[in-house]
């Protein structure tokens, strides 16, 4: 979740690489995957799609045990308010989701009334 991502974690991210346009999105999934790499579009082994990727600079280093690095991935699934307005998420958002253009290398950053889209109050 994005609340469980820290800066600390993620301060050695030089560049976000964004697969589509993100102003059109209300929000983005967010999670830190091991990947082989340090740079580079990763694998992606979820339902629905990958819209962006943290590169990280020559100075991250690889995991001891495992020789991967922790990145990371912008995500979203089926059942999300981009392909879904009035489904699960058409007001609220999930708990790893933050407004993509809070989004910068090295900050996590967070969620917004465009990303929580809350429910609009009836005219009276």
């Amino acid at each position: 979740m994005s609340s469980l991502i820290s800066d600390d974690e993620i301060h050695h991210e030089v560049d976000l690489i964004w697969l589509e346009d993100v102003t059109e999105l209300d929000y983005v999934r967010q999670s830190l995957d091991r990947l082989p790499t340090r740079r580079g579009k990763p694998a992606y082994h979820r339902d629905g799609r990958l819209v962006g990727y943290a590169q990280l600079g020559p100075q991250a280093k690889p995991s001891r045990s495992s020789g991967t690095f922790r990145r990371r991935v912008f995500w979203l699934l089926p059942h999300d308010r981009d392909t879904a307005p009035e489904g699960l998420y058409a007001t609220g958002a999930p708990a790893e989701a933050v407004d993509p253009t809070t989004l910068v290398p090295g900050s996590k950053g967070r969620k917004t009334d465009r990303s929580e889209k809350p429910t609009q109050a009836a005219d009276t």
